[in-house]
């Protein structure tokens, strides 16, 4: 399955463009927004709309810059844009697994009652990917002036679950990098985005 992955537009036309031909040059199976699309919800429905006339599916996660009944509401607007903050969606074998919001916290009990929630479907699965706005703590991806600020409920969940891919963004400044913990590639595509296989 050919996945294209991106966060952290930021209501950017430009960046959404550069997505758009990517998309339509590589032709991915699903693409995959890990949150923050616009800037605080502003010109939402329009970005919504470029997104969805892509013609491809794209799951989406709010970040810290859209609130999750708003994007929850507008995706429901458009065909091809499933919201999977805080749910699963399966697509062709591999279960997806989000999870958006979030800042700068070190633990998220609502990520953990969420992961309760669906325990079962995500044992069961025989291919997971998490997706969330702020990086899993420890990695390069979270490593910023020299410090980790990731989540550590994330790799909590990295580590009990063992998805094939952990895509998140929130620090522009580690857009584009990758890590792995166990055997789970992490990657923040930030804007320009990153294709990937799994």
């Amino acid at each position: 399955m050919k996945l294209l992955l991106f966060a952290d537009v930021h209501g950017s036309l430009k960046a959404l463009s550069k997505i758009q031909e990517k998309a339509k040059k590589e032709n991915p199976d699903l693409l995959i927004c890990a949150g923050d699309l616009s800037n605080f919800e502003r010109g939402l429905d329009l970005l919504l709309s470029k997104l969805s006339k892509i013609g491809i599916p794209v799951l989406m996660i709010p970040g810290n810059h859209e609130g999750d009944a708003s994007l929850k509401k507008a995706c429901g607007m458009f065909r091809n844009l499933v919201f999977i903050h805080n749910t699963t969606d399966e697509k062709g074998g591999v279960l997806f697994f989000g999870y958006g919001g979030g800042g700068f916290a070190s633990t998220d009990k609502g990520f953990e009652k969420s992961v309760k929630k669906h325990k079962e479907k995500l044992r069961k699965a025989k291919s997971r990917v998490l997706v969330t706005h702020q990086p899993p703590y420890g990695n390069r991806l979270d490593k910023l002036s020299g410090a980790y600020c990731g989540n550590k409920s994330y790799t909590k969940f990295i580590k009990d679950f063992k998805p094939k891919l952990a895509v998140s963004g929130h620090l522009h400044e580690n857009a584009g990098k990758k890590d792995k913990i166990g055997i789970t590639r992490l990657i923040n595509p930030g804007p320009e985005g990153v294709l990937v296989t799994i």
